[in-house]
C-alpha cells in the first residue's frame, strides 16, 4: 500500500523541478520567493479548462486577461464582447456564468474573491471542483482537487478497477488522503501535471514517474487499462436548417440566441429547431420571404450529448431589406460559435 506520508513529499520534489509553465500559474520558484497567485487568473483558467485542453485555453486566456485584466474590468464588460471573445471555446454556459460570477464578486465581495471554500461555492458557475481548485491553488487551503488527470493517477496508483463514474467516491477518498496540509496548492497542480505529462491516458511513462515504485497498477501490469470507464451510449443525431441572408451592402442577418439553452447568448444564424429525426428535414420558418438557395454540402458538428447536421440556405437580398443586419465593419466571423462559423465558411466556399 502506498505511503500516504511520503508520496506528497516525493511528488512536490518532482514538481519543483518539472512544473509546467502556464500563463495563469505562479510556479514553485515564484511561490518560494513570496509571489502569490492571482485568484482572478486562477478562477478564469479553471473555468476555461473545464472540458477543454490546456493547448486550446492558452490563447483564449491571454486574450481575456489582456482585454480585462481584473475582475472589475470583466464585470463591467459588455455581454456581447465577452461572448464574442469566447466564441470557439465551446460550452457557452461557462461564458455566461463567467460574467455572472465576476459581477457577483464585484457586487457582493467588493471585487475580491473570497478566500473561503463555502463562499466560493455560492458564486455563479462555481461548483465543487472549481471551488476546491481556487481554494487550494489561489489561497493554499487544504482542499482536494479531482479532475480527469487526478482520477487516472489515483486509479493506477491504487490499482482501482471500479469503472468511472462509479469509482469517483473512492478516487476522491484516495486523493484526499494524500493531499497535504503543507503546500496543498502546489501539490494539487503537481498531481495534475503528473497525469498530463507522465501518467498519460495512453503509454504512460512509468520509467520516469516519481511514483513508479509504490504504484500498484505498474506492479500488476494493469496501468494501461486504467481507469476503467462505463461504456457510453451512442450519441443521437439531430438535424436542422440555418438561413444566411446577405444584403447588397454585404451586411448579414444575425440573431442573438436565447439566454438559456445551447449557445445561449451567442450570435447565430436564424434557423429551425434541431430535432432527432431527418424525416421530414426540419426547415422551420425562413426569417425573410425571399428566394433561398440550398448550398451544396452540410455542416456537421458534435456537442456533448448529440451530433448535429445542418442544411445551409443562402440568399442575397436588397439593400433596403429590414432586419437585424450586421454591417461588414462590425461583423467578425470569429465572434460566431464554431457550428455557426462552419455554416458561414460553407457559404464562402
Amino acid at each position: 500500500m502506498p505511503d500516504t506520508d511520503a508520496l506528497p513529499r516525493v511528488l512536490l520534489d518532482w514538481y519543483d523541478v518539472h512544473a509546467r509553465d502556464m500563463p495563469w500559474r505562479v510556479g514553485p520558484v515564484q511561490r518560494k520567493a513570496g509571489i502569490q497567485p492571482d485568484p482572478y487568473r486562477i478562477w478564469m483558467s479553471e473555468i476555461m479548462l473545464q472540458q477543454t485542453t490546456v493547448v486550446t485555453v492558452r490563447d483564449y486566456f491571454q486574450r481575456f486577461v489582456a482585454r480585462w485584466p481584473t475582475v472589475r474590468d470583466l464585470a463591467a464588460a459588455q455581454d456581447a464582447d465577452v461572448m464574442g471573445e469566447w466564441a470557439g471555446l465551446g460550452y457557452y454556459a461557462r461564458a455566461r456564468n463567467l460574467l455572472k460570477c465576476a459581477r457577483a464578486v464585484v457586487d457582493e465581495h467588493d471585487g475580491v474573491f473570497p478566500a473561503d471554500h463555502a463562499a466560493l461555492l455560492q458564486l455563479p458557475g462555481i461548483g465543487p471542483y472549481t471551488a476546491a481548485a481556487v481554494s487550494s491553488i489561489a489561497f493554499d487551503l487544504r482542499h482536494t482537487v479531482l479532475d480527469g488527470n487526478v482520477e487516472r493517477v489515483m486509479a493506477r496508483l491504487y490499482d482501482i478497477h471500479t469503472p468511472l463514474p462509479a469509482a469517483k467516491p473512492e478516487l476522491m477518498a484516495r486523493a484526499d488522503a494524500l493531499t497535504p496540509s503543507d503546500r496543498p496548492g502546489d501539490y494539487a497542480q503537481a498531481v495534475m501535471d503528473l497525469g498530463a505529462t507522465i501518467c498519460s491516458p495512453k503509454s504512460p511513462a512509468c520509467g520516469i514517474c516519481p511514483w513508479r515504485d509504490p504504484c500498484a497498477a505498474r506492479a500488476a501490469g494493469t496501468q494501461g487499462e486504467l481507469p476503467k470507464k462505463t461504456p457510453k451510449k451512442p450519441k443521437p443525431v439531430r438535424h436542422g436548417t440555418v438561413y444566411l441572408a446577405q444584403r447588397a451592402d454585404g451586411a448579414w442577418l444575425l440573431e442573438t440566441r436565447p439566454e438559456k439553452g445551447l449557445l445561449g447568448g451567442m450570435l447565430g444564424w436564424p434557423g429551425s429547431p434541431w430535432v432527432d429525426t431527418s424525416e421530414p428535414l426540419p426547415h422551420g420558418t425562413p426569417p425573410l420571404d425571399t428566394d433561398w438557395r440550398t448550398l451544396a454540402g452540410e455542416v456537421r458538428h458534435t456537442f456533448t450529448h448529440f451530433h448535429l447536421i445542418l442544411t445551409v440556405k443562402h440568399a442575397t437580398v436588397p439593400q433596403d431589406t429590414a432586419g437585424d443586419f450586421v454591417t461588414p465593419d462590425q461583423f467578425r466571423p470569429s465572434d460566431l460559435p464554431t457550428v455557426m462559423r462552419k455554416a458561414f465558411d460553407l457559404s464562402q466556399s
